[in-house]
């Protein structure tokens, strides 16, 4: 189990807590080569390092327990105590506190404000068999955030939209394996092929992955030119999302198991679609289920009044009668053409803007004049 004696994985790493993924999984790449089991043998201080930053990597190196790590950060739960699966008990037969550390299970955590479930989901969630309690499962795999530039109109109504993202998958060059085609893979001595080492605490079981060969359960001599011997590769695939009506920049569309495989044959992680809602020439601004659309007027237009046909959010067109006198900002309500949810559905408000001719002919100079003159205006 992972200890939380007020270890900073970020600086394990050697990483700011702003870093982004790619940063992280560079700076775990790097230290993972140099501290390595197979090329320090006889160096234990570099084993165990190598075993906390593979720890450390398995946490922040992944989205979703990043975010709860952070959150743990946050709230004070990494800054000065321990944790431990321990079955001990503090005074009057309660979870103890003494000593800088708590003694409790995941189970008894739950009621510090979900903090027992943010532990559990964090380290691979409980699973339970007769006679003891292992808090480790297959490692997750990763999400992967996909951004996206939606249509105005789409993101309004609702629609389908085609995403192409950069995902994991198998390597087709070695099927997976890791290993060059042709090549022995062997079973990894440390774990025994399990991918796992266990350690036991009293009543309780835990598992990590095994450091040697970073649970795979196999030691790779000959690594497959194509991937490395990742086993997986970056490739292009395209999805097709359904954007729900009303969605906002920022919304996000997760799409269960279609995220980076598992390291060590747990689920995949998810694609997440965070949406960029694109802006429109005709439609400026969206205020809640209203939209907001902008059409231009001559002078003549304005000053005089008119009916213009308007297009609608959903691509029919209304007539709109302009009075004489609209100045530029004048707004005129459609009802009921704005974006629905919920049952309900908003306006669309046309907003007026006046253009003025940038120059005059005589005629039209001796007109305005005469106008001026007839409302003594001076000019």
């Amino acid at each position: 189990m992972p200890q939380a004696t007020g270890t900073d994985y970020y600086k394990v790493l050697g990483v700011s807590e702003t870093a982004t993924q790619d940063e992280i999984k560079k700076a775990y790449r790097k230290l993972a080569k140099q501290l390595h089991p197979d090329v320090n043998q006889k160096n234990p201080a570099a084993q165990e390092r190598f075993k906390q930053v593979s720890e450390a990597y398995a946490v922040v190196g992944n989205e979703e327990k990043r975010k709860k790590y952070d959150e743990m950060r946050r709230l004070g739960a990494f800054g000065g105590f321990g944790f431990e699966p321990h079955a001990g008990t503090g005074p009057g037969g309660g979870p103890g506190f003494g000593g800088g550390r708590i003694d409790m299970d995941l189970d008894d955590l739950a009621g510090f404000g979900g903090l027992g479930e943010i532990l559990s989901q964090m380290f691979g969630g409980a699973r339970a068999s007769p006679g003891r309690r292992d808090y480790y499962g297959p490692a997750r795999g990763a999400d992967r955030v996909v951004r996206v530039d939606v249509p105005f109109q789409a993101a309004a109504l609702g629609e389908k939209v085609r995403v192409r993202a950069t995902v994991l998958a198998s390597c087709p060059r070695c099927k997976g394996s890791g290993a060059e085609p042709g090549t022995k893979v062997e079973t990894c001595p440390q774990c025994g092929g399990l991918g796992t080492l266990s350690f036991s605490q009293g009543s309780f079981s835990v598992s990590r992955p095994c450091p040697r060969c970073h649970g795979r359960g196999q030691i790779i001599s000959d690594p497959c030119e194509r991937c490395g011997g990742d086993g997986l590769v970056e490739t292009q695939r395209t999805f097709e999302v359904a954007i729900p009506p009303g969605t906002e920049s920022g919304t996000r569309i997760r799409l269960k198991g279609q995220g980076d495989p598992s390291p060590d044959g747990g689920p995949p992680g998810d694609l997440v679609i965070e949406a960029t809602v694109a802006p429109d020439r005709f439609f400026v601004e969206r205020r809640g289920l209203d939209v907001v659309s902008e059409v231009k007027l001559n002078l003549a237009q304005a000053l005089l009044g008119t009916k213009l046909r308007v297009r609608t959010l959903r691509g029919q067109k209304v007539e709109l009668k302009i009075p004489p006198g609209t100045q530029t900002g004048e707004s005129f309500r459609l009802k009921g053409l704005g974006i629905e949810k919920d049952g309900k559905r908003g306006d669309q408000i046309v907003r007026v803007k006046v253009e003025l001719p940038e120059k005059l002919s005589e005629e039209e100079r001796e007109m305005v004049e005469k106008l001026a003159e007839s409302r003594g205006m001076k000019h």
